[in-house]
């Protein structure tokens, strides 16, 4: 049965709290605070009772009824409330060697005022004020905060998604002692500069009798950025088009390039392969084509994902002696999830054992078609070397823009996306900037992400100074206060002060963005989908073989429904590793592992970008795991956390006991009772118990890091040296 919090159904009712929990007890419904959980019928009986119109009217008539607290008349003076003669004859102790007094007569209203006469052989006496002054000011105080509390109840208070607990305490007006000793008595320790999200703040704010409401930083640059790509304009003309070269390494592109370009980039590359992002412009037959040359190694996936985003034809290099390679898959992926038309260049059919009719034959497994088999896909054959069939490749180009109906008006205000950013000596910070609207002048000042400046300098991909680039240009600038992200979009804004006041801004608001960050998880799926967040589902798969690849795809597929449907944007065979986690967090994707584990720097990376891992090692399991996801089942149970991880470098076979690995813990800890994985190569071989644990001759319970050790693994002996073994414990979750 679903339980709803006291603080919950108080908010629906627009109800402090703490009021909320003794109207509940009057209800005879027991709550003891505002933490304690309703049933359903709880919630239903209370419904039905409670008017809260009527609730209010009572207590409207009840206030009426109270006496006026300020009855307390404070004076400007700071004098005490007059006290009574009899009071001050109790409290007042009788003076000794009194003169002309007879017994116990009365003293006159005056006489209090008149000072002691000098014969009475006493110094004169002055009364103390200062306790008086205290309480009267005390009292003053409390009137004025219960003023002050009584405008702020009936106040709705802002508060931003995420903010400090100094920053809750200065928007409610109170100290922040008060907000950290509510947190403490809810059972969370915080410090006066640690974050809370709003849903913490408003119950915060709820118990101490404030009301809150959530408010969205606007983001004004990307604001800006959206009115601008809406405005339609009448101005606009052809542009050349922004070609991306992509591919495996050692196919070729750069010499392709060099081939088109004419000049020898290859040079001066170490080993002679890309090392960054180059933006070229050549011009053929009076057309200018935009190129950006992405690494091909595997290393370089991040910076090929942006490329693929801000062009519009993905030229994929496929070597004709040796086909579609593992970096090629990617690149097709990419593209694809770039949404980016394709133009295949078959290279090196010069070499002998080159075979285009094979690379067309396994373009057909990733969806790429060529256009002679009936297919929409452009290849053409080149050869880097001779120079044979450049002149169809660039014309094929030409003729996929014109296709694609490429314009952009010159007369705008520039605005683009980053391609690379670095330091250089003597220049600060520099950008190489791909114009995509407008005309970039010397002199604008740009906005990029949280990166700001006045253009100072602007350079072509020759070396030669401009003083303006139109749409389609690659140029490289210098004058902005950071080094921007690639990928970021930037804008020309009247003036550098206001480029300055939005970077701080925008600055402000990434301080929360990780949290804010809402990447899919299979955990919220179905929330998701029923919100219409989402309609597609992306999933990656690794696994230890080709053919668990093809049959988790075939039985994901099979899932699809008219609400959500699944895609497999890319498979391959082996460990998880960064490019993976990378191509989830810009397609929003679930990385499904079978038989294999990620690497460490892939998990570091799934974390920091908040990417869902998902490992098993039955098929059913994750069909069934997605399947429930769906429809709204998913309830796990047990979370695995990984204990420790060690190293085998030594094997030992001894006779009546079997294989011992003589291990060096690497990661965390191995404890006698852990259950405990064998990894070779990043693919899973085992899943079992230890054995023994032992240091030199002792039974042990737990060996930490930096230590060796001898395990034996429960009725299995092909241990190898290199193997690795993971202990991991299955954590329950709470539900």
């Amino acid at each position: 049965m679903s339980k709803l919090r006291v603080y919950d159904l108080a908010k629906k009712y627009n109800i402090p709290s703490k009021e909320f929990v003794a109207i509940l007890n009057k209800y005879n419904i027991p709550v003891k605070n505002h933490m304690s959980a309703l049933t359903d019928q709880q919630i239903a009986e209370f419904e039905e009772k409670f008017d809260k119109d009527k609730y209010q009217a009572e207590l409207v008539a009840e206030k009426k009824k109270e006496p006026v607290k300020e009855s307390v008349k404070i004076s400007s003076n700071n004098v005490a409330p007059k006290v009574s003669s009899d009071t001050k004859k109790t409290t007042r102790p009788p003076q000794k060697n009194q003169q002309n007094t007879g017994g116990n007569v009365p003293k006159k209203a005056d006489d209090k005022k008149r000072p002691v006469s000098s014969n009475q052989g006493q110094q004169p006496k002055v009364r103390d004020h200062s306790k008086k002054e205290k309480t009267a000011r005390s009292v003053y105080k409390r009137i004025k905060d219960e003023k002050k509390k009584s405008v702020q109840l009936n106040q709705i208070f802002e508060i931003p998604e995420f903010l400090t607990v100094g920053e809750l305490a200065d928007i409610l007006e109170i100290s922040a002692t008060e907000v950290i000793k509510t947190l403490m008595l809810s059972g969370t320790m915080v410090s006066i500069n640690q974050e809370i999200d709003f849903e913490t703040a408003a119950i915060v704010a709820a118990e101490l009798g404030f009301e809150v409401e959530a408010i969205k930083i606007e983001d004004v640059v990307s604001k800006i950025l959206e009115e601008y790509d809406e405005e339609e304009s009448e101005n606009e003309i052809p542009r050349p088009p922004v070609v991306t070269v992509m591919g495996h390494v050692d196919h070729g592109k750069t010499s392709l390039l060099d081939r088109i370009r004419k000049a020898n980039v290859i040079a001066g590359e170490a080993g002679g392969i890309t090392q960054h992002i180059g933006a070229y412009t050549v011009n053929i037959k009076n057309h200018a084509i935009t190129v950006i040359d992405t690494p091909g190694h595997e290393a370089f996936t991040a910076m090929r994902s942006r490329g693929a985003q801000i062009t519009d034809i993905a030229v994929l290099v496929v070597a004709a002696d040796d086909g579609v390679m593992p970096q090629t898959v990617e690149a097709i992926n990419h593209a694809k999830a770039a949404g980016v038309p394709i133009l295949v260049a078959i290279n090196k059919i010069d070499k002998p054992g080159a075979d285009p009719e094979r690379v067309k034959q396994e373009l057909t497994k990733y969806n790429l078609v060529v256009e002679e088999w009936g297919g929409e896909t452009i290849a053409v054959n080149v050869s880097a070397k001779t120079g044979e069939g450049i002149e169809s490749l660039l014309e094929m180009i030409i003729m996929m823009s014109e296709m694609e109906e490429l314009t952009a008006d010159p007369s705008r205000e520039a605005r683009g996306s980053v391609i690379e950013s670095q330091i250089k000596r003597g220049k600060g910070s520099v950008a190489t900037l791909l114009v995509q609207q407008g005309t970039l002048h010397v002199g604008d000042s740009i906005i990029s992400g949280t990166t700001y400046g006045k253009i100072r300098t602007m350079i072509d991909d020759k070396g030669k100074r401009l003083k303006k680039a139109g749409p389609s240009t690659p140029v490289e600038i210098s004058g902005l206060s950071d080094i921007p992200a690639a990928g970021d979009d930037f804008i020309v804004l009247e003036n550098e002060k206001e480029a300055r006041q939005l970077a701080e801004k925008r600055k402000e608001m990434q301080k929360g963005e990780r949290q804010r960050r809402s990447n899919i998880s299979l955990d919220d799926l179905f929330s998701q989908i029923q919100d219409g967040n989402i309609q597609d589902v992306n999933i990656i798969i690794k696994a230890d073989v080709q053919g668990s690849i093809e049959a988790i795809k075939q039985s994901l597929e099979k899932l699809d429904n008219e609400a959500v449907r699944i895609n497999i944007i890319h498979g391959a065979v082996g460990a998880i590793n960064e490019t993976d986690v990378m191509l989830a967090a810009t397609s929003n994707a679930i990385v499904i592992g079978f038989n294999v584990r990620p690497d460490k720097n892939a998990v570091k990376l799934a974390e920091t970008e908040e990417v869902d891992i998902r490992l098993y090692r039955v098929i059913y399991d994750a069909v069934e795991d997605i399947k429930k996801a769906m429809e709204g089942m998913l309830a796990p149970e047990f979370r695995e956390k990984v204990m420790g991880n060690a190293e085998i470098r030594e094997v030992f076979k001894i006779p009546s006991i079997g294989t011992i690995a003589g291990c060096y813990i690497t990661e965390g800890k191995i404890n006698r009772n852990d259950d405990v994985r064998i990894i070779r190569d990043g693919i899973v071989i085992l899943e079992g118990k230890i054995a023994s644990l032992r240091r030199f001759k002792d039974d042990v319970k737990e060996v930490n890091t930096g230590y060796e050790c001898g395990i034996g693994i429960e009725k299995y002996n092909d241990l190898k040296v290199g193997d690795n073994i993971e202990a991991f414990t299955m954590e329950k979750i709470e539900r």
